[in-house]
């Protein structure tokens, strides 16, 4: 009580400034001193699902952990035994329970699960799983739980903090000759992924092991250069309107990326085109490039090798060629599958047969000059195909799906006006939309532009910032604590004070402050410069929330991060 007093005479006795104040100590002991055991954050953790060593399958009916450093074994939290270096415990389901067994049939335990594998100071593999080449290791932990859906089988589970996953990540999304800036770039987008809210396609875990979400080989494939630009970027996300950006990229753009409505459906409802997202608009390289929503305009981009970011990438500029014969076999063999995504009309279904093809009619291209709704005409009934990726896959050549969908169409016809053959030309790899990964190591390598400038090009309107947080004792949310990497940079913290807070304490790395803030009704928004308390390199801060406010109220925060010579980069 004594210390509270303390506390609130301070607050009446100290002028209401715009910015922080260095605060008292026995002040934030009163904060800290608030119930926070479980509110206090200082890392995300992510679930990733490991799947075998061709990725057909994410549940195993056995399974075997080893570590290359001890590791202790836990029955959903509590401890069963210790585990000495490369000493295998196989797993398997028999009746709803996990038995526990060393290679020479010892069987440990039988435990409900799920079973926990800790290894504190080594890395944990999974005996036979393969990556890269080579045997598969894992920082944070191991679990198996049960596969809900199939009687017997269970999923392997890293538990894993972001920081690290992301070092599993980088090097096998990007080649790491393409620069440290770029993997920088790659780095921040990979985190932007993993954190954002989705839909779960598993319960036990948050996203897979392979290009279903990002691809990730665990730590035998770590890189040195990849791991330093994890490091250099740690907790920075990229940020539009307070949200975390759907971080989306792709190998290779082509010179122009394309707008993530005339890409994507809605997940949900299927609407294509699907609703815009402001920072994933179309944009060329080069701003002189006028859109390219038209076939002569297409064809004239696509046909020839402008200057672009992306242009060293082998997929920069591709053609493909077919045959009448060939086209009308691939076309009759992947429609019925291709209409099965709901994106062909009318209907074709496995037993139908396709009529004799007249032509292959563009309907829309996007601005890139993305085909996003095309006709197969023929003889007796037209279909409307639209997406770039069911249009990939429908015009497969040599069994593999077109790179992309920024392609214009040739037609050779017969002495009799039939139809004989058709020849695509086409630009890029993946779907073109946000970061593309050849540009992104072309701007780095060649240009040496820094990660904030690869990023604004590609992600239009974004900061660059730590993942926002509701400090709020509603939520058990009264300390929060967030690293973030930073070099050269200013650093504000943003404030959203809808509730009308007086002030909030923080903790910059060990810089104690009391932040108050404005009083009125119109100023909800606020920042403040925290320049003079941040270092070069790796930073901490800890917010408060204060104690003599109201309980049920909260606030949105995060920190920004602004080059100190150019705010817009």
């Amino acid at each position: 009580m004594k210390k509270l007093l303390i506390f609130l005479y301070i607050l009446m006795i100290c002028p209401v400034v715009q910015a922080e104040v260095l605060i008292p100590h026995d002040t934030l002991e009163v904060a800290r001193n608030v119930e926070i055991k479980t509110a206090v954050k200082t890392g995300e953790i992510v679930r990733v699902g490991i799947g075998d060593t061709s990725f057909n399958k994410y549940d195993y009916d056995n399974a075997g952990i080893f570590s290359t450093d001890g590791m202790d074994v836990l029955n959903n939290d509590s401890f069963l035994l210790s585990v000495p270096s490369n000493k295998t415990v196989n797993i398997k389901l028999s009746s709803d329970m996990f038995v526990l067994s060393y290679d020479n049939g010892e069987v440990i335990e039988q435990v409900k699960g799920p079973v926990k594998f800790i290894c504190r100071t080594g890395l944990l593999g999974v005996k036979g799983l393969k990556r890269v080449g080579k045997q598969a290791f894992y920082r944070g932990q191991i679990e198996i739980t049960k596969y809900n859906k199939k009687i017997g089988r269970f999923h392997i589970v890293n538990v894993i903090d972001v920081e690290d996953y992301l070092r599993g990540v980088v090097p096998n999304e990007m080649p790491v000759h393409f620069g440290l800036e770029a993997l920088k770039a790659q780095s921040i987008a990979a985190r932007n992924y993993v954190l954002s809210p989705r839909t779960k396609a598993y319960d036990a875990f948050d996203v897979v092991d392979s290009v279903a979400s990002q691809v990730y080989f665990g730590a035998a494939s770590e890189k040195e250069l990849a791991n330093r630009a994890v490091e250099e970027t740690e907790g920075v996300v990229a940020l539009y309107n307070w949200e975390l950006i759907l971080a989306q990229y792709s190998s290779t753009a082509g010179g122009y990326t394309e707008s993530f409505s005339n890409v994507f459906s809605d997940p949900k409802t299927k609407m294509f085109p699907s609703v815009p997202k402001p920072y994933l608009i179309a944009k060329p390289d080069m701003i002189s490039q006028k859109p390219l929503d038209n076939d002569f305009d297409a064809a004239m981009f696509y046909k020839s090798r402008p200057d672009s970011y992306d242009m060293k990438s082998p997929y920069f500029r591709w053609e493909r060629v077919w045959t009448k014969d060939e086209l009308q076999k691939i076309l009759q063999s992947n429609l019925a599958a291709q209409s099965a995504t709901g994106f062909v009309h009318p209907e074709f279904n496995k037993n139908d047969k396709l009529a004799e093809i007249v032509k292959i009619d563009v309907k829309k291209r996007g601005e890139s000059g993305k085909i996003i709704e095309l006709e197969i005409v023929t003889k007796n009934q037209n279909y409307i195909v639209y997406k770039e990726l069911v249009i990939r896959r429908l015009f497969t050549n040599n069994g593999k799906a077109l790179p992309s969908a920024n392609v214009v169409f040739d037609y050779q016809y017969d002495e009799n006006g039939n139809l004989n053959a058709i020849k695509a030309y086409g630009g890029g790899y993946g779907h073109g939309v946000g970061l593309s990964q050849y540009g992104a190591g072309f701007m780095a390598t060649e240009l040496n532009f820094p990660y904030e400038k690869i990023l604004k090009h590609y992600y239009t309107g974004i900061t660059l910032s730590t993942k926002p947080i509701v400090l709020s004792p509603m939520y058990n949310q009264n300390v929060i604590q967030q690293n973030f990497y930073t070099k050269d940079k200013h650093a504000e913290i943003i404030v959203d004070n809808k509730y009308k807070l007086s002030h909030f304490l923080v903790n910059i790395n060990g810089k104690e402050k009391n932040i108050e803030l404005s009083k009125n009704i119109f100023n909800r928004v606020e920042r403040i410069d925290i320049s003079k308390y941040i270092k070069s390199g790796k930073n901490t801060i800890t917010f408060y929330y204060p104690i003599d406010e109201d309980k049920e109220k909260g606030l949105r925060i995060f920190v920004e991060l602004v080059k100190k010579d150019d705010n817009t980069f």
